[in-house]
Formats: structure tokens, C-alpha cells, sequence
């Protein structure tokens, strides 16, 4: 199905006439092969960053497009309406790069540049296995020595662990709470990271997931993002811009299972007509459309507000939990439509549905997102 579209510049449409074609040509061919051998598509990464689509929303001087995050988020969405483990690659990151471009000293940014183009890929080291959503009571330490941070702990639920280029490690560097986190970059072949081994997901299988162990990993003191107890203010604010991220592909996601399930209904007859005349099933796609249409809007709406310098947190927080909900019930829905059929993996809707769980859990659960909004509605 082909969205209308209104966007800033023609330079916006070029952008997503390329993502269109990228996605036709390198993404969709390749997803559910990639997905069955459990590949993780590097080669695919570089070469949306070579087309400059991994640096869309960062400066050109650091070699990024300085586009609106309005864009940026369109970009992403027709990216994971062809493949969404390559779209949450796209947004990880994205966020990977953020504490970096938006933190970082002049010496520091020196590294943006492969990091935007995609030559470095990034994780975004936040979580721990018994952290959850509680990111102030992360243990992970880095104890001052010498020029270096000696780290230790271990951190959960990590994408690109056992791939990445760069850790953003967000580790306990002073007292309790979030005053005592701050953020290290560190490099790959660090001697200490030990990425674990990758977890059996239920989806997105072409997306390696791991644990990440820190045994004495000496990060240079001069990777120190934003200042000694500065962390929890960076890894607060990246996840405004994720959460953006993740209602994206949610949409994209959402977009591909309802498109696909609209196919199947005009296609697909029983008592000598399309089941999609019938007004059960019709009107089932119909109320799908629309709430599609809605998270879109709303995703693209707190956008808006980030690319204005205005307050978007609580914006987010509800595109996020709205898109990902609507993801899901599209997903099982579309399943629901192609019958047997959609219980079978010649159909990608099984995937789908697998697919759009994860999003209603990674960049803070919408349990966690209600808790943002209704606490923000009670402080009037």
C-alpha cells in the first residue's frame, strides 16, 4: 500500500525514494532467508550507510544528512516494512551514536564519522539481568585507575553484542542512584568485553542478542561521554529519541502485515467471492487501517515537537506504547485473516507476529511507558 506523504523537502522525498528502493532491493529479497539461518545481515548495514541512511538525523559536518527526525523516522519505517530486524539494527544504532554526537567533546566526535557511516556499528549498554526498568540501580562499576576505567559487571538484552564496533557502557563510576552513573566508550577488542552467547529470541533471529560480560575491561578515561556522573542524564535523553525509534518500526511492521493480509483478502475466495466483501473481515482490515494510520500520525507528531527543540518525552512515551499495541494486534490479526494459512512460515504473517512482541518490550516496556504518561498527568 502506498502511504501520502507530506514532507519538508524534496530532498526529504529523494531520501525516501532511496530508502524505498534499498528496501525493495537488499532488504526484502534477503529477509527471510537471513531470518532462518539466524545471519546477522552486516554487509546489508553497510550499505544503507554508505547511502548515508544511518546518519540521517547528525550534522553534515560529522558526515551525517542534518535531517529532521520527522524524516528520519519515515526512512525507518519503510525500512521495517521490509525487514524489521534491519530497521531496529538501523535505530539501535542510531541511539549508539546519540551519547557521542550530542555529549561528546570536539576530540571525542573525531570518531562520529564511521561510526554515521556505518563502517562502525554500536551497542547501547544499559540493561542488566537483574536491572530491568530500574536503569538507576544499575551495578556495573568503573573504578577510576590511573588514565583508565577498570570495569566490571555484566549487561542483558544487548543488540549487536556479539557484532558491534563500539559499547556505549553506562556503569556505577560514583555513589547510589543516578547521580553515581556515567557513560565509557569503548572499542570492541577491548581485552575484558566478553559478549556471551546469543539468547533464543522469539523473533527477529537475524538480530543477535547477548548478554555482555565486563572482566577488568580497561576503558581509556579520555571515552568519558558527558562527564563523571553524567550517564543517567544521556541514557535518559537517547531513549526519548529510541522510543521514537521503536514506534517507527512498529508502524513499518504493523504497515507490511496489514498490506500483506489485504492481498491475501482479495485474493483468496470462498462461496464464489473475495473474503475480503464479507463486512466481518472487511471491517476488521478496515479498523486496522486506521489505527495504523493513527500511530503514524502520532509517532510523527512527537517528532515534530523533537525537531522544534520542544519538550517530546511524554509524546514519546505514548507513540511508542500506542504504535507497538497497534503492531501487535495488526500482526495477530493478519494471522488471524489468512486462517491456517497465516500459521505457516510460507507466509511471512507468523513472522510478523513473532516479530511485533519484542517492540511492546525493548526501549523501556509499555508498562513503563503508561507509568511515564500517568505520572505526568498526575503532576498536572
Amino acid at each position: 500500500m502506498t502511504v501520502d506523504r507530506i514532507l519538508p523537502t524534496d530532498e526529504a522525498h529523494d531520501l525516501l525514494d532511496l530508502a524505498t528502493e534499498l528496501a525493495d532491493r537488499e532488504l526484502a529479497p534477503k529477509a527471510a532467508g537471513f531470518e532462518e539461518r539466524a545471519e546477522f545481515p552486516r554487509e546489508v548495514l553497510r550499505t544503507l550507510g554508505r547511502a548515508g541512511l544511518l546518519g540521517l538525523p547528525y550534522p553534515e559536518e560529522y558526515g551525517g544528512a542534518a535531517q529532521p527526525y520527522e524524516v528520519y523516522l519515515q526512512v525507518l519505517e519503510i525500512l521495517a516494512s521490509r525487514w524489521l530486524a534491519v530497521a531496529e539494527a538501523v535505530s539501535v544504532h542510531t541511539l549508539s551514536c546519540y551519547p557521542l554526537a550530542q555529549f561528546g567533546t570536539d576530540e571525542q566526535r573525531k570518531l562520529l564519522p564511521d561510526m554515521i557511516g556505518g563502517e562502525l556499528l554500536g551497542a547501547y549498554c544499559l540493561s542488566e539481568p537483574q536491572g530491568g526498568s530500574d536503569a538507576a540501580a544499575l551495578t556495573t562499576k568503573a573504578v577510576r585507575e590511573g588514565d583508565s576505567y577498570v570495569v566490571t559487571g555484566t549487561k542483558a538484552w544487548i543488540t549487536h553484542a556479539r557484532v558491534a564496533d563500539f559499547y556505549n557502557i553506562f556503569c556505577r563510576t560514583g555513589g547510589p542512584g543516578p547521580k553515581g552513573i556515567s557513560c565509557l566508550l569503548a572499542d570492541r577488542g577491548t581485552p575484558g568485553i566478553h559478549p556471551q552467547a546469543a539468547e533464543r529470541t522469539m523473533g527477529l533471529h537475524a538480530s543477535p542478542v547477548a548478554q555482555i560480560a565486563f572482566d577488568g575491561a580497561r576503558v581509556p578515561a579520555e571515552r568519558l561521554i558527558g562527564g563523571a556522573g553524567g550517564g543517567f542524564g544521556i541514557a535518559m535523553s537517547a531513549l526519548d529519541s529510541g522510543r521514537l525509534g521503536i514506534a517507527a518500526c512498529a508502524v513499518g511492521l504493523a504497515q507490511a502485515a496489514l498490506d500483506y493480509a489485504v492481498g491475501y483478502a482479495r485474493e483468496r475466495q470462498q462461496f464464489g467471492r473475495p473474503i475480503i466483501d464479507f463486512q466481518g473481515l472487511g471491517f476488521t482490515l478496515a479498523d486496522l487501517a486506521t489505527q495504523i494510520s493513527a500511530a503514524r500520525a502520532l509517532t510523527l507528531a512527537a517528532a515534530r515537537l523533537r525537531d522544534a527543540g520542544r519538550p517530546y518525552s511524554i509524546e514519546a512515551a505514548k507513540a511508542k506504547l500506542f504504535a507497538t499495541d497497534v503492531a501487535m494486534r495488526v500482526t495477530i490479526d493478519a494471522v488471524q485473516v489468512l486462517g491456517g494459512a497465516g500459521y505457516v512460515a510460507d507466509h511471512p504473517v507468523e513472522r510478523y507476529m513473532r516479530e511485533a512482541k519484542v517492540l511492546q518490550i525493548v526501549e523501556g516496556t509499555n508498562q513503563i511507558q503508561r507509568l511515564v504518561i500517568s505520572r505526568s498527568l498526575a503532576k498536572g
